[in-house]
């Protein structure tokens, strides 16, 4: 730069300006600082006092004169302002609409055109030695006419109605650019300003801060005052040191963590934010940012620091915890997932088993025809691949888990078959006796009627029962919860429970489950009349089930348990009606089920399909047995035959033999003699 051999600037954020020129003495050095005393706009760069003094002293020798083209003034110096003021010009507070024509005058390094009402930067081009531009205080709507300015440094377009970054490809040696007060609503087109050190945009429509790369000289950035939610590539500034982010929408430390990346970073404004508000504020910010010196324009203590170690710490334990609650969550829900999965299956292999034994049952001849042929099936598409696909995917899905037990405040939840088996562990006392609900989910109703003794005696204290997709599908089901000590509420969830679209299955639960006298059913309080009309539906259905059972098997069905109170009833017959009233009251409060009702029991059908088994294999029994009897009977009947046949020859013989033997008295005796000494 000839004739300039130092530029410094001092603008609001502490940046000093300095203009030197080699022929002046040290008396004309000029030093241009902020007007801190202008209230309505305290995001300004620069207010420079020199010029405002420099403005009112040339005022009377500088003029405005029409040219031939009357939309552009030229302007016009005395020579005697010329020569002291050579590299600057103050056009402040003039009511200029437009840039006046300055000729003669490319030697400028300063022009000042503050508080004026110009609406385009133009008519400046010839200034390619101009190092400082002030336009602050205009209405200038886009940044233009500035390309062939190679050498400014300093622009100052602050308070305008600009609405983009542009056309700044040029000016590569920018060092201070102050865009505050604009309706900017993007940070764009300024990576290229390598040596920008000074960033204004304070006071825009921005919503997000990024695309600050390529900025790798920038030390200060000023975003106060805008709509700011989230802040990114910051840590991409290796030489930044002041972040003004004051007033603006930031609502947590996530959305601005590239903060904690950067090494450079010393002073850091929050103020005015929702973030600011939060007790862990402070703590957190210290805790990420160790480098920090200023925090809301406040130094920042040791003391400060340790206790946000200190509450940094505690905050980091309970994220732990959190994201460990998060974890478990999710292996809940997959967990779920996975057992809902392998249930829907097993019940597509099931209904697909059912069709076809329905299909064997009513053609087994035709079926056997196709089996005998080669033809797989019925559905030639389907019992092959899709029973091979659901075969591989229950194998799948058994590597996995496949069930899942959980406990939360007094809900035992069971999810899967396999859950059952946790039954078997020791429970604490304290656990157990928690326990109030048992959930059953994806769990068949017949392997849980097989574990609920166990129920009764590890959880003595549940007394609310759900089933959900459980395949209740009949009422008789329902006869199995009798066996447990005490049910005071019953949920049934409509979903892979088909037994709930009966119109009558609440009243036969009242009926059969009297004895627990229950509260709740789904939800919904049980009343008095509730119970009348369960005794009316299905009263004569116990009594008649009862009465028409031999005793023997009456007997064998209630159980060791039962048996003294049936035997009393049948005692009791014959008795005064008033006596047995009372004394069956009586010993259905000790005993509590009721005699009738318990006759309507429930096997499961694993439990039926092994009766009948052990019925067949009695039968056989039965009948090779017979059979044995049969043939030895024949047997014993054909001999009685052949015996009256053969008898009358057989008496004759006997007759001739023992007439024949006794003929000889003595030879008779003495062998008879002989016979009875050898036995002895």
């Amino acid at each position: 730069m000839s004739g300039l051999q130092s530029l410094r600037y001092k603008v609001n954020c502490g940046l000093h300006l300095v203009i030197q020129t080699s022929s002046l003495s040290d008396k004309n050095k000029v030093e241009f600082r902020l007007n801190r005393e202008t209230p309505p706009f305290p995001g300004r760069l620069l207010q420079h006092d020199l010029e405002r003094n420099y403005s009112s002293r040339q005022g009377d020798h500088i003029s405005l004169v029409s040219s031939s083209m009357p939309a552009f003034p030229i302007l016009q110096r005395s020579s005697e302002e010329k020569t002291l003021y050579s590299d600057r010009l103050t056009l402040e507070r003039q009511k200029l609409t437009v840039c006046p024509i300055i000729d003669g005058e490319e030697h400028l390094r300063l022009l000042n055109f503050q508080h004026n009402f110009i609406t385009r930067i133009q008519n400046i081009s010839n200034l390619q030695r101009l190092i400082f531009l002030d336009l602050y205080d205009n209405q200038i709507e886009e940044i233009s006419g500035l390309s062939t300015l190679k050498s400014l440094r300093v622009l100052l377009l602050g308070k305008n109605r600009i609405k983009k970054i542009s056309n700044l490809e040029n000016l590569k040696n920018l060092d201070v650019l102050d865009l505050h007060g604009n309706q900017i609503t993007k940070i764009e087109n300024v990576n290229h300003l390598c040596d920008l050190r000074v960033l204004n945009l304070a006071r825009n429509l921005l919503s997000h801060v990024d695309n600050l790369n390529g900025l790798d000289s920038l030390t200060e950035l000023n975003l106060r005052h805008n709509q700011i939610t989230f802040v990114r590539d910051v840590d991409n500034l290796p030489c930044l040191q002041r972040l003004f982010l004051s007033f603006n929408n930031i609502t947590s430390f996530e959305s601005v963590s590239c903060l904690a990346e950067s090494t450079s970073l010393s002073d850091i404004t929050f103020d005015g934010n929702p973030i600011a508000q939060e007790s862990w504020y402070k703590h957190t910010v210290l805790q990420n940012m160790m480098q920090l010196r200023q925090l809301d324009m406040k130094r920042i203590t040791e003391e400060e620091r340790r206790v946000a170690s200190v509450v940094a710490k505690k905050e980091e334990e309970k994220k732990r915890e959190s994201h460990k609650q998060s974890l478990l969550k999710e292996k809940k829900r997959l967990t779920i997932n996975n057992v809902a999965r392998k249930w829907d299956l097993q019940q597509r292999v099931a209904n697909i088993a059912s069709t076809q034994d329905r299909k064997d049952s009513d053609s087994p001849a035709q079926e056997s025809c196709q089996l005998d042929g080669g033809n797989t099936s019925a559905f030639p598409e389907e019992a092959g691949s899709l029973d091979a696909g659901l075969s591989s995917a229950l194998q799948g899905l058994s590597v996995t888990e496949t069930h899942l037990v959980e406990i939360d405040g007094e809900t035992l939840s069971l999810y899967g078959s396999g859950a059952l088996e946790c039954l078997d562990r020791n429970w604490s006392v304290q656990t157990a006796g928690m326990v109030t609900t048992v959930s059953f989910t994806f769990i068949e109703f017949d392997e849980i009627v097989q574990v609920l003794p166990k129920l009764k005696m590890k959880f003595p204290n549940s007394l609310h029962l759900k089933f959900k997709e459980t395949n209740l599908v009949m009422l008789q089901q329902f006869n199995a919860l009798a066996q447990l000590r005490r049910v005071d509420q019953l949920t049934i969830d409509p979903q892979g429970n088909p037994v709930v679209n009966f119109t009558l299955w609440k009243y036969y639960v009242l009926f059969r489950l009297s004895h627990f006298s229950m509260q709740k059913i789904n939800g919904t309080e049980v009343t008095q009349n509730d119970m009348i009309m369960a005794e009316r539906l299905f009263g004569i259905l116990a009594h008649v089930a009862s009465s028409e059972l031999p005793q023997y098997r009456m007997i064998s069905i209630l159980g060791d348990a039962r048996k003294k109170q049936f035997r009393y009833l049948l005692e009791s017959k014959g008795k005064k009606p008033g006596i047995i009233c009372e004394e069956t009251s009586d010993s259905k409060r000790f005993l509590g089920e009721n005699t009738n009702r318990a006759t309507l029991n429930y096997t499961t059908r694993e439990f039926y399909h092994e009766k009948l088994e052990e019925i067949k294999d009695k039968k056989k029994f039965c009948r090779l047995y017979v059979e044995d009897l049969v043939k030895e009977a024949t047997a014993i009947n054909m001999k009685n035959e052949a015996l009256q046949k053969l008898w009358p020859q057989m008496f004759i013989e006997l007759v001739r033999d023992a007439v024949i033997e006794i003929r000889s008295k003595d030879s008779y005796m003495k062998l008879c003699l002989q016979q009875i000494t050898d036995q002895k």
